[in-house]
């Protein structure tokens, strides 16, 4: 429990909220009753922890230096702009297959669509290695060096980013292997619907852990934030995906998939989804 004084030279109190084994928020009293909010998507997305000063009824946002917050910028911009994109031409091979386009037409703007995803992904993933960091104790951020990978997986933010990166390069093994013709049954469920179906639990997994870092908990809703938006609806997306993967699947002895409609709308659906999340990160920047 959190004290409000503490003795002069002893380290400020520590009330952590998150989910399972992670940590997503972080509350620091110091003595006098000075607090500071550290939040793990706050100082990911827009290089900002919360600061009250003892005394003082009014909380002030305390920002990362300059370099810092450019870098975060320019990696949001990249990442929102090739969801974006990528959503968009994902959408737009679904709505070539419904309307019986040629089969390439459909495989290039899926594949397309996939490029544009890993480029998100990684840039996703880039943001939190690159995040600054909070001292131990401290109320402050400091820069880190560039880095362009990290192992990091007792963070929220780095495991999230890394499932969303990994199930995007799965989804482009996925759409590789649609190039390829006169492929059996067998195959088929080998090199198209599985890696589909793996990439869509990545996808999931991922959201998951994004919206647990948004509501610091398993779950929950909040209208009022931003970055809840982005997750929900990327979750959203997600499941459409799963729910396409699972209509996709080459059942044994038959040469189509089991329900072409129901995969090509979820497809579309979930599509539109990740572009319209791609959407609403534009505006989630410091």
């Amino acid at each position: 429990m959190l004290r409000d004084e503490e003795p002069a030279g002893r380290e400020p109190d520590e009330l952590s909220e998150g989910a399972g084994p992670f940590t997503t928020r972080l509350t620091l009293r110091g003595a006098g009753g000075s607090e500071a909010v550290w939040e793990s998507r706050r100082v990911r997305k827009l290089g900002a922890l919360t600061v009250r000063a003892a005394h003082e009824a009014e909380a002030v946002v305390r920002r990362a230096d300059a370099p810092t917050l450019a870098r975060l910028r320019a990696l949001n911009s990249v990442a929102a702009v090739t969801f974006t994109v990528g959503g968009l031409l994902f959408a737009a091979g679904a709505a070539l297959a419904i309307a019986d386009a040629e089969a390439t037409a459909v495989t290039v703007a899926y594949f397309a669509g996939g490029l544009f995803f890993n480029t998100g992904g990684y840039a996703s993933l880039l943001q939190a290695v690159n995040a600054p960091r909070r001292p131990a104790g401290g109320d402050r951020l400091e820069p880190t060096a560039w880095r362009w990978w990290s192992y990091e997986p007792m963070r929220i933010d780095w495991l999230g980013t890394f499932l969303l990166f990994a199930g995007t390069l799965v989804f482009g093994v996925n759409l590789l292997d649609s190039f390829l013709q006169g492929l059996s049954t067998q195959q088929a469920a080998r090199l198209v619907w599985a890696p589909d179906v793996i990439g869509c639990v990545l996808f999931l997994i991922s959201g998951q852990l994004a919206l647990a870092e948004v509501c610091h908990g398993p779950g929950g809703v909040r209208p009022h934030d931003l970055g809840w938006w982005i997750t929900a609806v990327n979750l959203a997306g997600s499941a459409l995906f799963m729910i396409a993967a699972l209509a996709d699947l080459v059942t044994p002895g038959e040469d189509v998939p089991a329900s072409l409609a129901v995969g090509d709308a979820g497809t579309l659906a979930g599509a539109l989804c990740f572009a319209a999340a791609g959407v609403l990160q534009w505006f989630e920047h410091p």
